[in-house]
């Protein structure tokens, strides 16, 4: 018996048994014209890292960095069911994400170390003014220069800006584009931190997190730096830090732009992100603080050419252990990524990052957990992901 690849696709995710397509096929029954505009999507990323110098119990510690040191690595794979809004005014579609491997172990909906659901939403549109657009479940968060997929960045690695904000969200968020180049959105969410799908505090009827965001992005009129985009973000709400014993608000700014420039082939970037967690409930003072300043680079030397750098400035009261690190509170991080197309589908990368503990701290290497021996981390990296 031959089957599509989509009943395969959905056979492999667990979500159809081989034996019962096998008698559905039997009847002439029209079971996939719900899901025929339905996609199915993914990825593999593995990498090869290396860092120079003896000793690696203490590693830089930003984002999916942890136990990957002078080894070969699967980060992660991902599999994606979609199915977008249409142009109809009361058009309704689907988002899945499902992430296996080590990096599933940090996001929202982990189901352990090894498994996860990413997003799961259902969106709607309805027809008020230009359209409203409504997605109900679990989403990515709203802010961000940088997201979980490696692939989808000008870096492999991911910054310490990326590694102080929130992942997902379970909620509801509606988005409007008040006109063409201005879009607001607008959410509520049961937490404001990555603390699991339906997740929620104590006092959940009244206790949330409360998202926002608008984005502004240049006409055609302005040549070339039409499309260049200016973003500011705001989430504020229960989180999962603690003070004194009592649950905390967690508040996030996030401004980023994105600049398309005149030179082609060059485009540059900045972000600024801050994170507060205030003690509530009863409990007083500031229990945690940090920001990062980051600037972005790109020139697309040819069709399969790309190199891109970023340079990061990252300051908080404890940061580098409330990162799970050692104790620094200033961090100095520069990245050179150099991307080349030789396979189709496969993006492959090569990169060079240097940490720097900005406050003479010798937070980095070494064979004691939370006992650094050098002030500087340096790391080369091999990235290929299969795109399919």
């Amino acid at each position: 018996m031959k089957m599509n690849k989509w009943t395969l696709g959905l056979a492999a995710l667990g979500l159809v048994s081989l034996g019962s397509v096998a008698q559905a096929e039997e009847k002439t029954v029209p079971l996939m014209t719900a899901i025929s505009s339905t996609t199915l999507s993914g990825y593999v990323d593995t990498s090869a890292v290396w860092n120079p110098g003896t000793g690696n119990a203490n590693p830089a510690p930003f984002s999916f960095n942890a136990g990957k040191q002078d080894g070969f690595n699967v980060n992660a794979i991902g599999l994606t069911l979609d199915k977008p809004l249409t142009e109809d005014q009361w058009a309704a579609g689907y988002h899945v994400d499902f992430v296996y491997g080590p990096d599933a172990g940090l996001v929202t909906g982990s189901f352990g170390t090894s498994a996860s659901i990413k997003q799961a939403y259902v969106t709607v549109r309805a027809p008020l003014g230009n359209g409203l657009d409504f997605k109900l479940g679990q989403f990515d968060t709203i802010i961000g220069y940088e997201v979980f997929e490696s692939f989808k960045n000008p870096n492999f690695t991911r910054s310490y800006a990326y590694t102080i904000e929130p992942t997902e969200h379970t909620g509801l968020l509606a988005s409007y584009q008040v006109v063409p180049g201005v879009s607001l959105s607008a959410g509520v969410a049961d937490t404001a931190t990555t603390l699991g799908i339906n997740t929620r505090s104590t006092r959940a009827e009244s206790h949330k997190a409360y998202l926002g965001s608008v984005t502004l992005t240049a006409p055609e009129s302005w040549g070339a730096m039409a499309g260049s985009a200016l973003y500011v973000g705001i989430i504020d709400g229960f989180g999962s830090k603690t003070f004194a014993g009592v649950a905390e608000d967690q508040s996030n700014i996030y401004i980023g732009a994105t600049i398309n420039t005149p030179l082609k082939g060059l485009k540059v970037g900045a972000s600024y992100d801050q994170v507060r967690h205030l003690a509530v409930f009863g409990g007083t003072g500031d229990a945690g603080y940090a920001a990062a300043f980051d600037l972005y680079a790109s020139f697309q030397v040819t069709d399969k050419l790309t190199i891109s750098s970023r340079a990061e400035y990252a300051k908080g009261n404890n940061l580098g252990a409330a990162l799970g690190g050692t104790p620094f509170k200033k961090v100095l991080a520069l990245t050179g990524t150099v991307d080349y197309s030789l396979w189709q589908n496969v993006i492959s990368r090569l990169e060079v990052r240097w940490d720097h503990a900005a406050d003479a701290s010798k937070a980095f290497g070494g064979t004691v957990p939370g006992t650094g021996v050098k002030h500087n981390d340096i790391m080369l990296a091999a990235d290929l992901v299969y795109k399919f």
